[in-house]
């Protein structure tokens, strides 16, 4: 099913991001936590490429197992890096042929040791591009990312609203947002991003913290900033996993609840393979429902407001 029309659907939609494991055992523990987690029964989820597009073929294999083996609904990432044109049609024409209704277009990262990113010869620059060659021969949703906090190749603020405009006009469905620890950026970017004229729904990229360096790491990588406040309390626990686990899950909780009484149309989790925090975090939030009591009144512009439906800040 596509992506779109799940979020046409009432109430807030819950997704799973995955990586490709590297290792047979890696594999084996993706396809553990992919069990548990699906007991949640998440609206979809979502397999990565490596950074220049090493993963393809992992990805593309994944996808096609976790729609077949395990019954998901599911989105491949795909990017321009390193391939030509006709290799990229034939990935699509792969995943057309398997069944996959998803894809998230991706300009992608630079291989492995480079910093700059280049132009394949005989492929694709920009994620506009892609979006343009899914959208006028193929039947699939496409999904894209967006930087609340600014792409960190951006020159400016305005300058990355300005690329998404135009790829959204390319064709995309749906966005999803780099992950971010204030919810103050999202707010902020929805409202932007709204008044730029983008109405399609944005999905807030979570990432649960389980471990202090492993947070600050990928936090420099991406550009998202770490509130001075949460910073204390994680470095308070560095000694103790378990505390900064808890911590981290309840940090994680209040955040997502907050976003969906806001009228966000729901939370793509970024779960580095693991489930117990996401499961913790996504159950919680099941029990309690947040979206259906109003918390900001009218602070957001949510799916289902382009909709014309009442939201769950409404």
């Amino acid at each position: 099913m596509r992506i779109d029309q799940i979020l046409a659907a009432p109430g807030p939609v819950f997704s799973f991001e995955f990586f490709p494991p590297k290792t047979d055992a890696g594999e084996q523990n993706l396809y553990a936590a992919l069990e548990e987690l699906k007991q949640l029964e998440p609206s979809f989820v979502s397999v990565t490429y490596g950074a220049g597009g090493s993963d393809r073929e992992r990805t593309i294999e994944i996808v096609k197992r976790i729609k077949a083996k395990h019954g998901l609904e599911v989105m491949a990432h795909f990017t321009c890096v390193g391939a030509t044109v006709p290799q990229l049609r034939e990935t699509l024409d792969e995943m057309a042929r398997a069944g996959i209704d998803n894809v998230l277009a991706l300009r992608g990262d630079p291989p492995a040791g480079e910093e700059a990113w280049t132009k394949t010869d005989g492929g694709l620059e920009f994620s506009r591009e892609l979006v343009q060659l899914i959208t006028a021969d193929y039947p699939f949703a496409v999904g894209a990312a967006c930087f609340p906090e600014t792409h960190i190749h951006a020159t400016s603020a305005e300058d990355d609203l300005e690329h998404l405009v135009e790829k959204v006009g390319a064709g995309v469905d749906f966005l999803i947002t780099q992950m971010f620890f204030d919810n103050a950026y999202y707010f902020d970017f929805a409202q932007r991003v709204r008044a730029a004229g983008i109405t399609v729904p944005i999905i807030p990229g979570i990432m649960p913290i389980t471990r202090v360096g492993q947070v600050e790491r990928m936090a420099q990588m991406c550009g998202s900033a770490i509130p001075d406040g949460l910073r204390d309390e994680l470095h308070a626990r560095g000694e103790d996993p378990e505390a900064v686990l808890d911590f981290g899950v309840a940090y994680a909780t209040l955040q997502c609840a907050e976003l969906l009484a806001a009228g966000a149309p729901g939370i793509h989790f970024y779960t580095l393979n693991r489930s117990p925090a996401t499961r913790a975090i996504l159950s919680a939030l099941k029990l309690t429902r947040p979206w259906e009591r109003a918390v900001y009144p009218g602070s957001i512009s949510s799916a289902s407001a382009t909709r014309g439906e009442p939201s769950a800040a409404s």
